[in-house]
């Protein structure tokens, strides 16, 4: 970990307007949410210097944020889905995500790497997340790993085994 510790990350995701504000701010268009029962979908482009475009699947029930990023080529990394471990809400017309720092790497059929516990360790020490979020961040992380280990590191079969059935555009 480099640097200072920073606060829990918070994102909305505006239905009502097609909107997804990053933790900095920062208003962008999607193009496309879909809301199911287990969570919401969203897609949008990106301006980022090393992807094109973002796809997203919120799972409330499971702390969860998988997400594809589509990389440019010069920029393109060993992933299939990032998830992030954290606390995500649906209000009427506006979802809410607050990052809890852990996530997974999956490489679909190879292995899943739990990245950045120094970071929750980082933030429980200095306050920003109490003993019962940190401990259920581990909890959700752990469990998400297992899980999609058991399913040979896919993360979208594990996902339908428990009643999450997910597609990509």
């Amino acid at each position: 970990m480099d640097g200072e510790v920073h606060a829990p990350k918070i994102e909305s995701f505006s239905l009502a307007d097609k909107t997804n504000t990053d933790p900095k701010g920062f208003v962008r268009p999607v193009d496309h949410y879909r809301l199911e029962p287990w969570g919401l979908y969203m897609a949008r482009t990106s301006d980022h210097a090393h992807f094109h475009y973002l796809e997203s699947w919120l799972l409330p029930a499971l702390g969860l944020r998988a997400s594809i990023f589509h990389y440019h080529p010069y920029h393109a990394r060993d992933q299939n889905h990032y998830v992030d471990i954290g606390e995500f809400t649906a209000a009427p017309g506006v979802w809410r995500s607050e990052d809890h720092y852990l996530d997974l790497v999956v490489r679909t059929g190879r292995d899943t790497e739990l990245l950045d516990v120094d970071e929750l360790i980082a933030a429980h020490s200095a306050g920003l997340l109490d003993a019962a979020t940190t401990e259920l961040a581990i909890h959700r992380a752990v469990t998400a790993a297992d899980g999609i280990a058991a399913y040979g590191h896919d993360l979208d079969a594990w996902l339908a085994s428990v009643g999450m059935p997910i597609s990509w555009r």
